[in-house]
């Protein structure tokens, strides 16, 4: 791989302006793991005579889709028209999921309900704006093939309208193979933008599609390396070797490696790879904020932005939503007022990686 290039870190508002002006008459299909994020609000005080645990005071507590489902809330902050594809359980937790995506105007018709599958739910119990635990009550069996064929038939009947789509796996086992490789052969037979957020774990074929977004230690396991000691910049040997792996293997169109305080990494199949520096001025959470990059990548992509303009808007927009707490969004007012400041360096924290849930 040739020697990295150094990115713009923001673009003309007007250019900005045109590109959400344009993706609020797209639409984009997202198909994935849903999952429904449940937020305890409290405060500590002391620490439990029973274990060396500290006591959270209840406060209050909200709800916000997560997963892929988070895919199309920001998708929708963006005005961008989308459909969410995915399978949540018939139960209390999937018909509270499913009123928040509708009050987002998420398309939910293609969310498929299934008796003996229960809906995906996370619980991080807060307190002085530090997680203090999370709970995941799931099930990461995957999905059988008569749910997964209601799945695709409900994603094709859409597909002949939409300018992009979205894989969202979080590894709850709504993307299996037979799934993927489905989704990839129809978006590809109509000349579809398909984006792909991964987890490597998992072990799918990835191979050609148009946009893979992993974070560092996910790109380190998709192209099978020893993670060894190694710096987050994008200057880095060993993740420069990394990201060549991947090209060389999977041959996607674009590679987004997300490396949270120190920005992303772009690299495209001619070309050196561009490092774009983040632009976050304080971080406060990095739940979904993978979620937020894919959405906004994807949205740049189909409006017509050229790879770099996409990175650096979706760069933007990452660095709105881990200024705030809890699973966000950005909206165009927001996005656009990013663009208005100058970009600063975060202090450094150890907790600043985007990283799948």
């Amino acid at each position: 791989m040739k020697k990295e290039e150094h990115g713009l870190s923001t673009l003309p508002a007007a250019r900005v302006r045109q590109l959400l002006r344009v993706a609020q008459r797209r639409r984009i299909l997202v198909v994935g793991d849903s999952v429904l994020d449940q937020f305890v609000w409290g405060r500590v005080h002391r620490i439990s005579p029973e274990a060396p645990v500290p006591v959270v005071e209840f406060d209050h507590e909200n709800y916000m889709p997560g997963g892929a489902a988070n895919v199309a809330r920001n998708l929708t902050a963006l005005g961008v028209p989308t459909a969410l594809f995915s399978v949540i359980g018939r139960d209390e937790s999937g018909r509270h999921l499913r009123r928040l995506l509708v009050e987002s105007d998420v398309d939910c018709e293609g969310l498929v309900e299934h008796r003996g599958r229960p809906t995906s739910i996370k619980t991080r119990i807060i307190a002085q704006r530090q997680q203090v635990t999370r709970l995941d009550r799931e099930t990461r069996e995957e999905l059988d093939p008569q749910t997964s064929e209601a799945l695709l038939c409900a994603l094709e009947n859409q597909l002949d309208k939409a300018d992009g789509v979205i894989v969202s796996d979080y590894g709850k086992g709504v993307i299996t193979q037979w799934l993927l490789d489905e989704v990839r052969t129809r978006c590809r037979a109509r000349g579809i933008w398909l984006s792909l957020d991964p987890k490597p774990a998992r072990r799918l074929n990835l191979a050609r599609l148009s946009l893979i977004t992993p974070n560092r230690q996910e790109a380190v396991e998709l192209a099978r390396s020893v993670d060894a000691r190694f710096g987050a910049s994008g200057s880095d040997p060993f993740l420069r070797d990394v990201a060549a792996r991947i090209m060389a293997s999977l041959k996607p169109a674009l590679l987004l490696v997300t490396l949270g305080e120190h920005g992303m990494l772009l690299c495209q199949r001619e070309g050196a790879p561009i490092h774009v520096p983040t632009v976050a001025r304080e971080v406060f959470d990095v739940s979904g904020a993978g979620d937020t990059v894919i959405a906004s990548f994807t949205a740049g992509i189909v409006s017509g932005a050229s790879p770099i303009e996409a990175a650096i808007l979706s760069n933007h927009a990452a660095g709105v939503v881990v200024g705030k707490l809890g699973t966000a969004v950005v909206t165009p007012d927001q996005l656009l007022e990013s663009f208005d400041r100058e970009p600063t360096r975060p202090e450094q924290s150890g907790a600043t990686r985007m990283r799948k849930r």
